[in-house]
């Protein structure tokens, strides 16, 4: 780095790209799911997370909800 650089008075400012970046989670899938996205990746060389995340991303936009029916335990 060159002597003249006076990086002490340099002023930071936010990244602006922050709000974009993805988040890492952690979920719980089941493994005919994971399969099923995987196999998939490997037909379109897309890989699997990112065929995940457009899918949720696609029923976010359409405003789709889950029809989750929960069984009662005897």
């Amino acid at each position: 780095m060159r002597k003249q650089y006076d990086l002490k008075n340099m002023k930071l400012i936010d990244n602006p790209y922050s709000e974009k970046l993805k988040k890492s989670v952690t979920i719980r899938l089941d493994s005919d799911v994971i399969d099923y996205f995987k196999k998939l990746s490997e037909q379109t060389h897309v890989p699997y997370q990112t065929l995940v995340n457009d899918f949720l991303k696609s029923c976010k936009d359409q405003k789709m909800t889950p029809k989750t029916i929960w069984k009662k335990s005897v």
